[in-house]
């Protein structure tokens, strides 16, 4: 499977978005509807209505890239909270591998101010 790397921000456009955008179209709502750089260091990802469609686009210096998934049988599973969601890129890959974000649970943070 294609990887990201660990270090880039990845954005999770929550409306969807018409299949037939393509690189300007999305470019365009990156900066409109998430009011952010479409130029950044970052991942912008976009879904049709269905959820069946993934799209992913992002800047490496000297164009953009544009990918696409589509599933066969199965759909994505598109997070419900804030219209505009940042995710890790581990979060992204689990995202792209079917695995519900709002099921996963993680330990919570621990501040001690001794060891014993």
């Amino acid at each position: 499977m294609f990887r990201l790397d660990a270090g880039l921000k990845v954005f999770l456009h929550r409306e969807a978005v018409d299949g037939r955008k393509s690189i300007n179209g999305l470019a365009t709502l990156v900066e409109q509807a998430l009011g952010l750089n479409p130029f950044a260091a970052a991942v912008y990802v976009f879904s049709n209505r269905r959820r069946n469609r993934v799209k992913l686009l992002l800047w490496d210096r000297t164009g953009f890239w544009l990918l696409m998934k589509r599933l066969e049988a199965d759909r994505f599973v598109w997070p419900r909270e804030a219209a505009v969601v940042e995710l890790t890129v581990e979060q992204l890959h689990w995202l792209l591998e079917g695995i519900d974000l709002s099921a996963m649970r993680t330990h919570p943070d621990r501040n001690y101010l001794r060891v014993g």
